[in-house]
């Protein structure tokens, strides 16, 4: 059902605190913990003793204790002392999955069975560590399958309709722009432009903007998150295919990593850049950004309710879904090649 041979987003950093911490993740119990050296294991959350979660118990140096007869456990997944008995079997052990940390995102590498290692780092989100921008981000919790959140985030032509107390603006200019979808390999991008538009409320808050605005929206969809460029200029202040313009930008980082098949965790980040004139603007951005994603969770729980009462009845395309039809035939192409190699290994 989902992609493997990928890094899937997990959390962040300041989630690592002093205690274990649980969460579902392509169907798979995981605890993960901060290690000594920095870095993040990721353990099947089952003690191989007598399947207690290795999340009920503690973190100690060199490893987590279970809770229940105090096994300890490596980052490696190997038991490393067994309370009371000083031969520790051979197969007391756990599954550790490939995990790491980069721009302070955890990430996990589900391959196709448990021996396929990674063969490439971990996706780096550079907005984290630029220092023109402050950013802050959260997750939320999805009941709904993870390619609705990619069906909405790669078309940004409903913020008009939903996000109107945000970053929504002109309705019909939204419908109306020019937008450019294109694809490399896995990746599919959609680019859209609104020239001479109406500054939603999240850009009037923190820009000092006087009037209307050159509007953009760069899409980067990859199999397991997306990247999101947005911003304004004042018109005619710079051409919107610019890498260099400035004005305001909003740099969003999505994780969608499936819990389960209808269910989904949604990990992000919004970093932007601040006028001189308005330097606070941060935490204005990072709250308006949280009632944005949160207005998209409930549509999409409530769309996704409404698609099983009603079953598999038909749905039209228009133009706006270009780009999540990519996606969506991307990953159909993943997952049909995984159960073909599946099947021709059976």
């Amino acid at each position: 059902m989902f992609p493997l041979n990928q890094w899937y987003v997990a959390g962040f950093v300041w989630e690592l605190k002093e205690r274990p911490l649980a969460r579902v993740l392509l169907n798979n119990p995981i605890v993960m913990f901060a290690t000594e050296d920095g870095g993040v294991a990721a353990l099947e959350d089952r003690c191989c003793h007598r399947a207690v979660p290795l999340s009920c118990g503690t973190l100690e140096e060199g490893g987590i204790r279970c809770g229940y007869h105090g096994l300890k456990f490596a980052a490696s997944g190997q038991c490393i002392e067994v309370p009371g008995q000083g031969k520790i079997p051979g197969k007391a052990r756990v599954r550790a999955f490939p995990a790491a940390i980069r721009n302070q995102v955890v990430w996990i590498w589900f391959g196709k069975d448990a021996e396929s290692p990674p063969d490439c780092e971990p996706p780096e989100v550079p907005a984290h560590e630029n220092p023109v921008y402050s950013w802050k981000g959260g997750a939320f919790h999805y009941k709904a399958p993870y390619q609705l959140i990619h069906d909405n985030l790669l078309d940004l032509s409903h913020v008009g309709y939903l996000h109107g107390r945000t970053i929504g603006g002109n309705a019909k200019v939204h419908m109306e722009a020019p937008t450019i979808v294109t694809q490399d390999g896995d990746k599919v991008r959609v680019v859209r432009w609104m020239k001479n538009s109406q500054p939603p409320a999240t850009y009037s808050a923190a820009w000092p903007f006087k009037g209307s605005i050159d509007r953009w929206q760069e899409i980067d969809f990859h199999l397991t998150y997306l990247q999101i460029f947005t911003g304004a200029v004042e018109p005619g202040e710079y051409a919107l295919d610019d890498p260099q313009r400035g004005g305001f930008h909003m740099r969003g980082f999505h994780g969608i990593t499936p819990e389960t098949e209808t269910t989904t965790h949604y990990f992000w980040t919004m970093a932007s850049s601040a006028h001189p004139d308005q330097p606070d603007n941060a935490e204005t951005v990072y709250r308006q950004t949280e009632q944005t994603f949160e207005e998209d969770r409930v549509l999409i729980e409530t769309q996704y309710s409404n698609m099983k009462q009603f079953g598999s009845g038909p749905m039209i395309d228009i133009h706006v879904d270009a780009g999540a039809n990519r996606a969506r035939r991307v990953v159909a192409s993943h997952v049909a090649a995984q159960a073909a190699a599946a099947g021709a290994v059976g």
